[in-house]
């Protein structure tokens, strides 16, 4: 079978074409891969995912394509009807989907171009699909170093420059100095933006920089040695920024304060909270003093259930004072019988095993935990606490 002409090459912005089914066979699930002789369809390659739309056969009948790849130079198109072979068709890309991968793709040239031009970092990682776009690089990049080339990516968008994409022949591609994630034989694409990037590319682009909009760095962290960076481009980026926005402008108007006086207010509060938590803790400290001392001092095993409130360190803490009083098993389940229970026991006393009341919660009541001699803990639960406390008053 020959190969499948690609017209997405001869013009990116080609949304519609007419074209010949030369095959069509049965795939799982209700599918059909149809070969055709000629397609706009870009299949999925080079870390981009694949154009989606319609072929329309003769009666007019549109068959959604959900899918195409490419093998040996033949494009497959994944259909959720046949088509009948030999017959003339008509196909539809989704152009709205197409132009988005377009702004994506071209906004991560310039700024794969200006990273390996600034710090000399290879871009060995990309990924474009209809939610992210993830670029991964060979070294670090900090907030600053983000920041500095998120402007210099948007002050080439500004620029208009004109995106060339080219086949060079092997005499010109061998005095080309260009980007490329890996060794390349035959025909090799070439997609030049001038002043700033020159790469090996299988993908579609805009014609001119300006048609990217704007790009925006959602994210960057540490990966493998170097960095992972998420950016959005054109519409995407600015459906996050309007989103960003909207949860800003919530955050304001429930604070009573401005935009720009969010953080001062969060700080305030955070500050405020933390305050009020060390006071909460204070008291709760003077109520298990007084509750502690309750305790007739002759009872050697001590269980107290509270609720899910009461924070690790000050159980501990209890867990601790009430070890020191009694020469049995002590201890403090934190929550409810529906969410479960985190839980704390400890025992000073000769002759008292942790291990095997650590076994009864995790073979009775599937408690998860360790521990040492000294003391346990873990969690256990949704349980009847009840149940619970009768089992242990058996140790």
């Amino acid at each position: 079978m020959v190969k499948t002409r690609e017209l997405y090459y001869e013009d990116a912005y080609t949304y519609k074409f007419d074209a010949m089914v030369l095959s069509c066979t049965e795939g799982k699930g209700g599918t059909f891969f149809v070969i055709l002789d000629q397609t706009a369809f870009f299949p999925e390659q080079g870390g981009q995912s694949s154009d989606v739309g319609v072929i329309e056969d003769e009666n007019g009948t549109s068959i959604k394509v959900t899918h195409t790849s490419i093998k040996d130079g033949i494009i497959t198109h994944v259909t959720d009807a046949s088509l009948q072979e030999g017959t003339k068709v008509t196909g539809r890309i989704d152009w709205g989907h197409r132009f988005s991968n377009m702004q994506q793709h071209t906004g991560e040239h310039i700024f794969s171009g200006i990273v390996h031009s600034e710090f000399g970092y290879d871009n060995v990682g990309f990924h474009l699909s209809d939610s992210e776009v993830t670029m991964d690089y060979s070294g670090p990049l900090n907030a600053d170093d983000i920041k500095a080339l998120e402007l210099k990516v948007n002050r080439a968008i500004w620029e208009d420059i004109e995106v060339q994409c080219t086949f060079p022949s092997k005499e010109e591609l061998d005095k080309l100095e260009y980007r490329s994630k890996k060794e390349l034989t035959g025909d090799v694409r070439i997609v030049t933006i001038p002043g700033y990037d020159v790469c090996a590319c299988c993908a579609p682009h805009v014609s001119t920089t300006a048609e990217i909009g704007f790009l925006k760095v959602v994210s960057f962290q540490a990966y493998k040695g170097g960095v992972r960076v998420s950016i959005l481009c054109g519409k995407r980026a600015l459906g996050y920024i309007q989103d960003e926005h909207d949860i800003l402008s919530e955050i304001s108007r429930s604070l009573t304060t401005s935009a720009d006086k969010v953080m001062d207010s969060v700080t305030k509060m955070r500050e405020e909270n933390h305050e009020l938590k060390g006071k909460l803790i204070e008291a709760q400290e003077k109520l298990l003093e007084y509750e502690l001392q309750a305790i007739d001092k002759v009872q050697a095993d001590v269980f107290l259930v509270k609720d899910s409130r009461m924070d690790g360190n000050l159980m501990r803490k209890t867990v601790n004072a009430l070890a020191a009083e009694h020469g049995g098993y002590c201890g403090v389940f934190s929550g409810t019988d529906e969410s479960g229970y985190k839980y704390i026991v400890a025992t000073g006393a000769e002759g008292k095993e942790l291990k095997a009341l650590q076994e009864v919660l995790r073979e009775k009541f599937g408690a998860k935990g360790g521990g040492n001699v000294a003391m346990i803990q873990g969690s256990i639960g949704p349980v009847v606490m009840g149940d619970v406390l009768s089992e242990l008053g058996k140790l």
